[in-house]
């Protein structure tokens, strides 16, 4: 297959959009707001048994891995013809079918079934796939990642983090899989319909580490056997495939698990935020795997667990950036006193100090994925990026809320929902990657 550069990459994922129905029309439909609630029966119940048969494709013996970005001689902020391009398809998205479905979504305690379907067809798994695995990567560049999902989360951080879920498997198993594990689950990655899949590295210890998980792995014959809980895994409940951390040994490591594993079984676990989600309590009891479910090495989860950080990152500055985007105007409208109440010092000042706060995470954020691309040690640029976000993600929702006055407490506005996701930024680790 010949190679294309990031330009044929952005063109593949433009082809797969317009074939799109909403994308074939002047007027973008909102989808249906039917969702599938996540159940409410008490106790842990058996996930069902996996739809997706992963067989064995013809493999390359050994995995094939994508190249390091060229690095620039400049930092420069600026996206290149081909970022903005999947930047514009992303938030058209955002904007056209999250931000309608978000309201619904959130009360249904489950995505839309025709978002996330249209939300795999897409195509921004293909993006971290290498070629030769019938993906369209050629290099493994973070920034871009950021910016996509920054734009997604513009429209609903939730739905943003529901339709990125399994995009986020496929991404870790085209930076660890061994040749066998690529060629048996990623070509299920490739196609328009992605099987339902989810990391489930968070555990619901206090003050838990997600780089030093309580669940156990004990070498058996011929495999592993897994025992622990896992908490917040979004769409766990119908989830095909899981990527699970587990000690081994006294070291961590990953597991591949397919859902419907003897032994597997979920509760729900609704939270103040992502709700749309359909986040899950997963139990571990005994649960056997094969000693090819081995995933990557001892030092592959410090590894996953960074990039989530900073997918958590992009994240909070696509919602913050809708939150700012949503409050300027009705500042500038709202009327107090026979004046717009923008004209009050107070007011103005909130609304300086939140558009400041989100330029220095964005410029933390994406000078972090710069140094990944580069090759270089970033975890120094991530914890930056994740202490500036608990201090000041959660008070640009909260004052966002408040900006709005009697408005910001009720659910006439969408604000509120952005104030409970945005608390998640904070906590959440081993839940997306970039």
């Amino acid at each position: 297959m010949a190679k294309r550069d990031l330009t044929g990459s952005g063109l593949a994922l433009v082809n797969r959009l317009a074939k799109l129905p909403f994308m074939q029309r002047p007027g973008v439909k909102v989808f249906s707001e039917k969702a599938l609630a996540v159940g409410t029966r008490g106790g842990f119940q058996a996930i069902r048994a996996a739809q997706q048969s992963f067989k064995a494709v013809k493999g390359l013996g050994q995995p094939a891995r994508m190249a390091t970005a060229p690095s620039a001689e400049l930092f420069d902020l600026t996206p290149s013809d081909e970022q903005q391009m999947l930047i514009d398809a992303a938030r058209s998205f955002a904007d056209g079918e999250l931000r309608p479905a978000a309201g619904p979504a959130n009360e249904a305690l489950a995505a839309p079934d025709a978002l996330l379907a249209a939300a795999d067809g897409l195509g921004f798994a293909l993006l971290n796939i290498p070629e030769a695995l019938g993906g369209a990567g050629q290099t493994r560049e973070a920034v871009t990642n950021v910016l996509t999902t920054e734009a997604l989360a513009y429209g609903d951080l939730s739905l943003a983090v529901a339709c990125l879920a399994p995009v986020s498997v496929a991404t870790v198993l085209a930076d660890l899989g061994s040749g066998e594990q690529q060629a048996t689950y990623l070509s299920a990655f490739t196609g328009e319909r992605l099987p339902s899949a989810a990391l489930a590295l968070m555990e619901p210890q206090p003050l838990a580490d997600p780089i030093q998980p309580q669940t156990t792995a004990i070498a058996t014959t011929g495999g592993y056997r897994l025992t622990g809980e896992k908490s917040l895994v979004v769409r766990g409940a119908d989830a095909e495939l899981l990527i699970v951390s587990a000690m081994l040994k006294d070291r961590p490591h990953l597991f591949i698990v397919e859902g419907g594993s003897a032994g597997l079984s979920v509760a729900p676990e609704p939270a103040m935020g992502l709700r749309a989600a359909s986040t899950v309590r997963l139990k571990l009891d005994d649960v056997a795997v094969p000693a090819r479910a081995l995933l990557g090495d001892a030092d592959s989860l410090e590894g996953v667990v960074l990039r989530s950080r900073l997918a958590w990152r992009a994240l909070g500055c696509g919602t913050g950036r809708a939150v700012l985007d949503f409050v300027m105007p009705y500042v500038n409208e709202r009327q107090a006193f026979g004046e717009p109440i923008s004209h009050r010092q107070s007011v103005a000042f909130a609304i300086s100090d939140m558009a400041i706060e989100l330029e220095g995470l964005r410029l933390l954020t994406l000078c972090a994925a710069s140094r990944l691309d580069a090759g270089q040690p970033a975890a120094r640029a991530l914890a930056l990026a994740r202490q500036f976000t608990q201090h000041k993600l959660a008070k640009i929702g909260s004052d966002g809320v408040q900006l709005l006055g009697g408005h910001g407490f009720t659910k006439e506005y969408p604000v509120e929902r952005w104030y409970r996701d945005l608390r998640a930024c904070a906590v959440m680790d081993g839940v997306l990657v970039v």
